[in-house]
C-alpha cells in the first residue's frame, strides 16, 4: 500500500523563490524525512525521490534559512538544534494533516468508496477471503484494499483503515471489537501414521516444524521451549500458511489454528485445542474512524460474519464430529 505524502515528487526553485526565507511544507517534509530516517538514502526512499533530490534540497533549504539543520558525519545525518526545532515543528504539521484528513474521511454519507484493510495470510486465506467476497456483493460501490502482513500496519498514519488481527493486547489508541477466540491444535500429515490423542511428549520424538522470529509468535515460542520441542525443530518459516505448507510436505509437526488446517484433507488434527495457545481475533479501527459509513458497514458485516463461525474457530475436541 502506498504511504501517503504530501508531495512525491520534486520540483525545481526558480531564482525568486531562492531568496524567500520562509519554508513551504515540502521543506518541512524534506528535514522531517531526514530527522526520522538519519541519512539522505533513507529519506529518500520515504519521500520516492532520488539521493541526489534530497541532497539539492536539503543544501537549498539551509541556504534560504542561512544555518546548518544537520550534521553531516561517517554515520549519517543529525540534527543541529535548529534541524530539530523544524523537525518537531514538521512532526505537528504532519499529525494536524493525518488528522484533519481522518476527519474528512468521516464525512461520507453513502457506503462507497475504499477501505484499506490489513490481516495476515492465514486469516485471509483460511476465514476471511469468501467474507469479503460476500461484503463486496452486497456494498458493490466500496473498493477493498488489502495489505497482508504478519505485524500490524499503522493505523494512526493511515497505513490501513481497518485491522483484523489476532493479539492478546491490541494497541490502546485504538477501538475494537474482540471477535472471538482462535483455538490451536498439533497437526501432521496423515501418512506419518500417527494417532490423535497422543500426549505432547510422546509427539516430541518427531520432527517438528518452528515459527521464524520474523512471525514475532513469543507465546507459541516459548510453549515450544517449555515442551522441548525445540531441538527437535527441523524446519522453521515466518507465516502460517507456509507452516501449513511444510506439514503437506510431511516435513514435521506444527501448532496451528484449527480454522486453517481443519479444511485440509491429508493432514490431521493429533490433540485438542491447546489453552497455551488460544488468542483472540480483533477488529481495529482508528477512533477518527468510527463514523464512517463505509467504515461501520464492514465491521459490522464481519463482526456477525465472524462471530457466526465461533466454534469452528475455537477448534473441536478430539472424537467430536466435524461441522
Amino acid at each position: 500500500m502506498q504511504k501517503r505524502t504530501a508531495n512525491q515528487t520534486s520540483h525545481s526553485l526558480t531564482g525568486t523563490e531562492k531568496t524567500r526565507s520562509h519554508l513551504a511544507w515540502n521543506d518541512f517534509e524534506v528535514i522531517l524525512a531526514i530527522a526520522t530516517a538519519g541519512s539522505l538514502s533513507g529519506a529518500a526512499r520515504a519521500l520516492r525521490v532520488s539521493h541526489a533530490t534530497v541532497f539539492r534540497r536539503l543544501g537549498d533549504i539551509e541556504r534560504r534559512l542561512g544555518v546548518t539543520l544537520f550534521e553531516r558525519s561517517r554515520v549519517g545525518y543529525r540534527p543541529t538544534l535548529a534541524g530539530e526545532e523544524l523537525a518537531d515543528t514538521a512532526r505537528i504539521m504532519d499529525e494536524a494533516a493525518l488528522t484533519a484528513e481522518r476527519k474528512v474521511a468521516g464525512r461520507d454519507l453513502e457506503p462507497s468508496g475504499e477501505i484499506w484493510v490489513t490481516t495476515t495470510d492465514s486469516l485471509l486465506m483460511g476465514l476471511l477471503a469468501p467474507m469479503l467476497t460476500q461484503f463486496r456483493q452486497k456494498y458493490p460501490g466500496i473498493v477493498l484494499d488489502v495489505a497482508v502482513a504478519n505485524q500490524m500496519l499503522n493505523l494512526t498514519r493511515r497505513e490501513a483503515d481497518i485491522a483484523i488481527s489476532p493479539s492478546n493486547r491490541p494497541p490502546e489508541n485504538l477501538i475494537g471489537r474482540q471477535l472471538t477466540t482462535i483455538g490451536q491444535a498439533v497437526y501432521g500429515h496423515r501418512s506419518l501414521g500417527l494417532t490423535p490423542g497422543a500426549s505432547i511428549e510422546t509427539l516430541a520424538s518427531q520432527p517438528w516444524i518452528g515459527a521464524g522470529p520474523r512471525l514475532q509468535d513469543s507465546v507459541l515460542d516459548q510453549w515450544m521451549g517449555y515442551n522441548e520441542l525445540r531441538a527437535a525443530s527441523v524446519y522453521r518459516v515466518d507465516t502460517l500458511v507456509s507452516i501449513l505448507s511444510a506439514i503437506r510436505s510431511c516435513m514435521g509437526l506444527a501448532a496451528l489454528p484449527c480454522y486453517l488446517a481443519d479444511e485440509v484433507p491429508d493432514i490431521i488434527q493429533l490433540t485438542d485445542p491447546i489453552p497455551e495457545l488460544c488468542y483472540d481475533l480483533w477488529l481495529l479501527v482508528h477512533p477518527d474512524l468510527r463514523g464512517v459509513v463505509r467504515i461501520h458497514a464492514l465491521m459490522d458485516f464481519l463482526t456477525e460474519a465472524i462471530r457466526g463461525q465461533r466454534q469452528r474457530l475455537a477448534g473441536r475436541l478430539l472424537g467430536q464430529p466435524h461441522e
